[in-house]
């Protein structure tokens, strides 16, 4: 344990400054010193994976950090910007009916919603969405129709009387 310390500390002095460099050419110096204490952390962690010349696997690291910190900052962006545009303006019969049609694909089964949300959100053809699941394109087809069918009886249900009916498209989308 004690080599695996001195081992470290050496790594560390040797190479804090070029990854910290690293760091704030890509993402500046906010950021630089969170990206290098947790590249650091990761190096402690696996210091067994570290090879004898650790300078590129260190890098190697923090673009890995740097690269996961902005996917989490867009994330953050992403959901803000949905929310403003939901606060912004009058949507309240787009909120109803979005409600609408998530509570029904509650009641769904957990089939039924992949079939629904492969082909209407992820926009996929019935001949990529069939791939997904693993089934023929014709199977798809009867699965799409059933579900479908099912969703239109759980959005006419008695529980959705003050709202105004959505309607779900019988023709494919693909």
């Amino acid at each position: 344990m004690k080599d695996d310390h001195q081992r470290f500390t050496d790594m560390y002095d040797e190479c804090r400054q070029r990854v910290w460099a690293y760091a704030v050419s890509r993402a500046g110096r906010q950021i630089a010193d969170e990206v290098v204490s947790e590249t650091f952390a990761i190096a402690w962690r696996r210091l067994d994976d570290v090879p004898s010349s650790p300078l590129p696997w260190l890098i190697g690291v923090a673009r890995n950090v740097l690269r996961e910190n902005f996917r989490a900052q867009a994330r953050r962006d992403s959901l803000q910007a949905e929310l403003r545009a939901w606060t912004e303006g009058d949507h309240a019969e787009q909120v109803t009916e979005r409600l609408e049609v998530l509570r029904a694909l509650a009641v769904l089964s957990e089939d039924d919603r992949e079939l629904l949300l492969l082909v209407a959100w992820q926009d996929l053809t019935v001949k990529e969405a069939a791939r997904v699941v693993g089934c023929g394109q014709a199977a798809f087809r009867v699965r799409l129709h059933r579900a479908r069918r099912r969703l239109t009886q759980a959005l006419e249900e008695p529980q959705r009387t003050s709202s105004p009916r959505i309607r779900v498209p019988s023709q494919e989308w693909s």
